[in-house]
């Protein structure tokens, strides 16, 4: 592009001096000639006050000094030279001036100009002054060199500022070229800087804004990912397990077995529900799909739960008022939140998990709580990434409360206590 725009500026340069330096080269040429033409009438008119009336009588004229490189005749009414330098004859331009006109002429590498002499009312002679044309033509070619440098010296200054606004103009878009290679090579933090030139800037703007969508638009894709892997996991390892107990235990309850399989393939097809609804929803404006009270939701918490904490010797536990447990709220997020706080105080916690509930007047408070100890800050915790595990059950958690309009906190540390508040409806 550098060369481009220096290029074009050149060719525009170009062709406005050449427009320019066309007639100003005629112009020197005329200038000078007539310049020259004017000296040599001058004089001519010097010596013209020299010839007395009895010229015509012929009386001897004496020439006046002048340049040295003029040469100045007086020629008679015949047209015969009388006295100073030029030609035996005067020729055409004589003939001219003893009709009664000044003549100028170029000719055989001279400028001539002849002045008629009067006497009265009549033309009694003609003085004839000359010189070299190379003399006049030394000039001009002088002139012409003057206004050739000056054009070399403006298209030189063209030429650096075109290169400049080349630079100014170019650097932008090389800038915007490379962060968009960073971008292509999985830089999604490139952005590309603002420039002088507005209408750049509403491209890299334009720019900017899109690899902004994009990037929400992966990280959304990734986070998806992520929490479908992290929250299916648990379900479809008890619902396998379960399977193979029943095929293992020939005694089993078959009915059984599948109602629990059953009761967890519902969960899961709830599970990816949610997930996909917080992939496909902004936090500010979705809405729970349905409410029911949190009570059933503790319930069918305890039977997912209970198996799993009793084969690591621990024990569940829900505590709670019992009126409170009718109170409803919005089922399917509360009900992968408490996935969540449950799984982390099975991965990471110790002892006794407690889940209790309580009810606050305007909102309804789930504690869930473990005889371990927390070992981060209340907001590192929640970050994607943090601690031992995966580090997205908590972070997932707390999108899932954002987007059902509740509150996620960690509320104890030793022992560990993660509290969820959850508005109540008061229509409900």
């Amino acid at each position: 592009m550098r060369t481009r725009v220096v290029r074009v500026a050149l060719v525009a340069a170009a062709v406005a001096l050449l427009l320019l330096a066309v007639p100003l080269a005629v112009a020197v040429r005329f200038t000078f000639l007539a310049d020259e033409n004017g000296e040599l009438e001058r004089e001519a008119m010097a010596t013209v006050v020299r010839v007395g009336p009895d010229f015509a009588a012929g009386d001897p004229v004496e020439l006046p000094g002048g340049r040295g490189e003029v040469g100045r005749g007086i020629y008679d009414a015949a047209g015969r030279l009388r006295s100073g330098v030029g030609p035996a004859t005067g020729g055409d331009t004589v003939r001219e001036a003893l009709a009664g006109r000044v003549a100028q002429r170029q000719s055989d590498g001279e400028l001539v100009v002849a002045v008629p002499v009067s006497s009265g009312e009549r033309v009694i002679g003609a003085v004839r002054a000359s010189t070299s044309s190379r003399t006049v033509w030394s000039r001009v070619l002088w002139g012409w060199a003057a206004l050739l440098g000056l054009c070399l010296l403006a298209l030189g200054a063209a030429v650096v500022v075109a290169r400049r606004q080349a630079s100014l103009l170019s650097s932008p878009l090389e800038a915007l070229a490379r962060t968009s290679l960073a971008i292509a090579d999985g830089d999604l933090t490139a952005r590309a800087d603002r420039s002088t030139i507005a209408e750049i800037d509403e491209v890299a703007r334009a720019h900017n804004a899109m690899v902004g969508r994009l990037a929400r638009l992966l990280e959304r894709e990734r986070h998806f990912a992520a929490n479908a892997s992290h929250q299916l996991r648990t379900p479809l390892t008890g619902l396998q397990l379960g399977l193979e107990a029943a095929l293992a235990d020939a005694d089993a309850d078959a009915r059984a077995a599948l109602a629990e399989a059953a009761e967890q393939s519902r969960h899961l097809d709830h599970t990816i529900d949610e997930v996909l609804r917080l992939a496909t929803s902004r936090a500010s404006t979705a809405a729970p799909a349905s409410l029911q009270p949190v009570g059933d939701l503790l319930e069918a918490a305890e039977r997912r739960w209970h198996g799993v904490l009793a084969r690591d010797g621990r024990r569940l536990a829900l505590a709670g008022e019992p009126a409170a447990g009718q109170l409803p709220v919005p089922g399917r997020s509360t009900d992968q939140i408490l996935d969540v706080l449950l799984d982390n105080a099975h991965r990471h916690g110790a002892g006794t998990v407690t889940v209790s509930l309580r009810d606050l007047g305007a909102a309804l408070a789930l504690d869930v709580a473990d005889e371990g100890s927390a070992v981060l800050d209340a907001r590192a915790i929640f970050e994607r990434g943090t601690g031992t595990g995966s580090g997205i059950g908590l972070a997932l958690a707390r999108e899932l409360a954002g987007a059902a309009g509740a509150r996620l906190t960690l509320s104890g540390t030793a022992p560990t206590r993660f509290t969820l508040l959850l508005p109540l409806d008061e229509n409900a």
